[in-house]
């Protein structure tokens, strides 16, 4: 009989759902988009139970393949959009607002008042974070002060918070699991990295319980069982990962110095950093690429929050395109930007800056500017931010010759070498662009003894294309240029 490995990976935009082989390679997948809630200006919000029936539509489809193969399920890993904060009812697993998504500002006020009480300094020693709207603690208190039932079922023990991963766990298992895993509670802006625990000082300093939070655990781990009225079957769930570690796990990044960089809904760059945390002096992250047998692995990240998220907006809003493939075309047909940029603040603008209050901006427009030159720019704009990461990671000692890359975004070749010629890098793809997917499995299947060793799962990953600087230097700083002035008026 043929064994399957089972990959929930819900994102940003979608719910999808993959088959992997024993070898694994992609048999099968499902997929499905929900809807993206814009209440206020910056807020943005997911509805759970839209959250939860899209995955479970794709799991249960993905069951039914794997049972006509005539195969076996051995095991389900889990890797979902981090820092989204979803809060519910144990008792009824309703839950008590919306799913305020990480790219969510609301908080930026609260976030404010913390930091002129002086506690990023300490905050960020704990948990290699700064403070800022994007991760979950200040939207659990937005929560908790906002939403008049949170107070009675704090007070009764009924109230419970998740990212993604513990709210699917939640469900999986019908109530019985309240679990997350080290990469996910990294992202909280409440975990501490260094002690491998919830930090009680922080907790303390935002007045929130203690007993809402989840256990967590190794990313490779025993996460229970799913309920057998839900899936069918009683599968374990053997593996759980941040969604941006799981892809640095899919590309193999093992060794220290290891560097990938994910283009999705927003763009993450992450380096291992193996046992050693590096404290950036040029604001990235420090955070918890995985965790196996109680050893941290550590890692340098780099955030983008608008990468294909650009791309969705020229097709949802500007009505420019029909879909993302179209713009492999687009950019090709122009020749030059002719001088426009286009900053995607939309929700604020990430490393290396950390400027909540942003806004997006469009610049360099003239009497020769067209909607071919928009899309051009809005899809250039992921690798100039790019560059911008990668600058601070030069500027913190650390010069990468290499990059892995993945996501949706790098299928369109025009991108990916237009991204190795402005971060001036050698870029490379691999044959499997569900990167994300493939490192929850591979580390789901090495708990259940498919695969035996990081060794082996090294040997799976495939390249498939790579990518060099072709332009020249003066063309390269003459676009940087362009880009460093947009930014500076979009910071005024």
């Amino acid at each position: 009989m043929k064994k399957f490995i089972i990959s929930i990976d819900q994102g940003t935009t979608s719910s999808r759902v993959i088959l992997f082989d024993s070898k694994a390679k992609i048999v099968f997948k499902s997929q499905f988009e929900f809807k993206q809630y814009f209440p206020k200006n910056g807020w943005v919000e997911h509805d759970p139970k839209e959250i939860w029936s899209t995955t479970i539509k794709a799991l249960k489809k993905v069951i039914k393949k794997a049972s006509r193969l005539n195969g076996k399920i051995i095991s389900i890993g889990i890797t979902n959009q981090r820092e989204t904060t979803i809060m519910w009812d144990k008792r009824t697993g309703k839950p008590v607002y919306n799913a305020i998504v990480w790219q969510d500002r609301r908080t930026q006020k609260y976030c404010n008042l913390l930091k002129s009480k002086n506690y990023e300094n300490n905050f960020r020693k704990k948990t290699g974070l700064f403070i800022d709207p994007y991760f979950s603690a200040t939207k659990i208190k937005w929560i908790i002060n906002n939403i008049p039932q949170t107070k009675k079922l704090i007070k009764s023990n009924n109230l419970l918070f998740g990212t993604v991963d513990t709210f699917l766990i939640w469900k999986l298992t019908n109530g019985k699991q309240h679990l997350t895993d080290a990469t996910n509670a990294s992202r909280t802006m409440l975990y501490n990295i260094n002690t491998n625990k919830w930090d009680n000082e922080i907790i303390k300093k935002l007045k929130i319980p203690m007993n809402i939070l989840p256990k967590v655990k190794n990313s490779i781990d025993d996460f229970g069982f799913t309920d057998t009225k839900i899936t069918g079957k009683k599968i374990p769930i053997f593996a759980v990962l941040g969604d941006q570690q799981a892809a640095a796990v899919g590309q193999a990044c093992f060794e220290k110095g290891s560097i990938k960089s994910t283009y999705g809904t927003g763009a993450f760059v992450i380096m291992n950093t193996g046992s050693s945390k590096i404290n950036s002096k040029n604001k990235l992250l420090t955070t918890i690429c995985y965790r196996l047998n109680g050893k941290n692995t550590y890692a340098l990240e780099g955030s983008i929050f608008i990468a294909g998220a650009g791309v969705q907006w020229l097709r949802d809003k500007i009505k420019l395109i029909n879909n993302a493939y179209e713009t492999e075309t687009i950019a090709k047909s122009t020749k030059t930007n002719n001088g426009v940029y286009v900053v995607p603040a939309f929700s604020g603008i990430g490393a290396p800056y950390w400027r909540s209050d942003a806004r997006g901006l469009i610049t360099g427009l003239t009497r020769d500017s067209d909607w071919k030159t928009l899309v051009r720019a809005t899809v250039e704009s992921v690798a100039y931010q790019s560059y911008d990461l990668f600058r601070s990671m030069s500027k913190d000692g650390l010069k990468p010759k290499i990059i892995k890359i993945d996501g949706g975004m790098v299928a369109n070749n025009w991108f990916s070498q237009f991204l190795s010629d402005i971060i001036d890098l050698q870029v490379i793809r691999p044959k499997v662009l569900e990167t994300t997917a493939l490192g929850v499995a591979v580390f789901a299947g090495y708990k259940s003894g498919v695969f035996k060793s990081l060794k082996e799962i090294t040997s799976l990953w495939k390249k498939d294309r790579d990518f060099k600087p072709k332009i020249s230097k003066a063309n390269r700083n003459n676009l940087i240029k362009g880009w460093n002035l947009a930014i500076k008026r979009t910071l005024v």
